[in-house]
């Protein structure tokens, strides 16, 4: 990671990052991008705006300081990973060669973990859209992303305002087992993945693919593998014994590199 201030804004050189294929992959869905080049979001209540500036090969963080930098955005763009290596990595495997070829931007964002569970509640069964819509709507209910503590009184009728449907008494319930101490988001950390799954799961309305976005996405527990309909094509068609080898541990950043690429590539049956 190279950096350096310039005026109130931080200039960042890194590589093996693209905005589109990080901030619009269903990975989060606080990220708007309102400019060919420029996306506005946030991480919990810290927001920021973040261009990219192609020709002088380099991200602009605006309005930020190096603090903020160093403390939540490159913690967040997970910006101290070596993705080069991992790329290597995975294209010992022609099928994920390809992947990395096309996409090659994609980082993991490290989000908070009650943001990502209740994110990926809220996304089930549901179009990217209408989960930006009902995340804003409680964002702006609540000044920002509510914690499961500022959330402790809610109820399903009093969430009416989310729209979200049967989502909300998933909601409720998850807040209610955090509350209650029966789930320990802290202690999730700790666990063998299976021991995590498992737990993450007595939550009404969580099923595995939520399950796998949460610990992947706000555990940062790279071996989870989230499944949807087009990581399982994947599965069947190339992977019928599994992932290769050479994803071990990284499992779920692998499978970023293949659902962009058979979703947004057209190329399905060429690989």
């Amino acid at each position: 990671m190279d950096y350096r201030k310039d005026g109130h804004d931080i200039l960042l050189k890194q590589a093996d990052f693209d905005l589109d294929e990080t901030l619009d992959c269903g990975q989060a869905f606080r990220w708007e991008k309102i400019s060919d080049n420029t996306y506005k979001g946030a991480f919990l209540n810290k927001g920021l705006v973040i261009s990219s500036e192609e020709e002088k090969g380099i991200f602009r963080l605006h309005d930020t300081n190096e603090s903020d930098l160093l403390e939540i955005w490159a913690e967040y763009f997970d910006l101290y990973t070596d993705y080069g290596e991992l790329k290597r990595r995975f294209s010992e495997d022609s099928t994920l060669a390809k992947a990395c070829g096309y996409a090659g931007g994609i980082r993991i964002l490290k989000q908070d973990r009650w943001e990502a569970l209740s994110s990926f509640i809220i996304s089930q069964n549901n179009n990217i859209p209408r989960i930006k819509g009902i995340i804003g709507r409680l964002c702006e209910h609540y000044d920002g992303y509510p914690s499961w503590q500022e959330m402790k009184d809610e109820t399903a009728e009093s969430l009416a305002y989310l729209r979200s449907g049967f989502r909300a008494k998933y909601l409720v319930d998850a807040v209610a087992k955090i509350s209650s101490g029966e789930i320990d988001l802290d202690e999730v950390a700790k666990m063998d993945i299976a021991d995590a799954r498992k737990t993450l799961q007595t939550i009404k309305g969580v099923g595995p693919k939520v399950a796998e976005c949460t610990l992947l996405f706000g555990f940062y527990r790279t071996e989870a593998f989230p499944m949807d309909v087009w990581v399982k094509r994947v599965m069947a068609n190339w992977y019928p014994n599994g992932l290769p080898e050479c994803t071990k541990g990284a499992e779920g950043i692998a499978q970023q590199y293949l659902f962009h690429y058979i979703r947004t590539s057209g190329a399905f049956e060429e690989i």
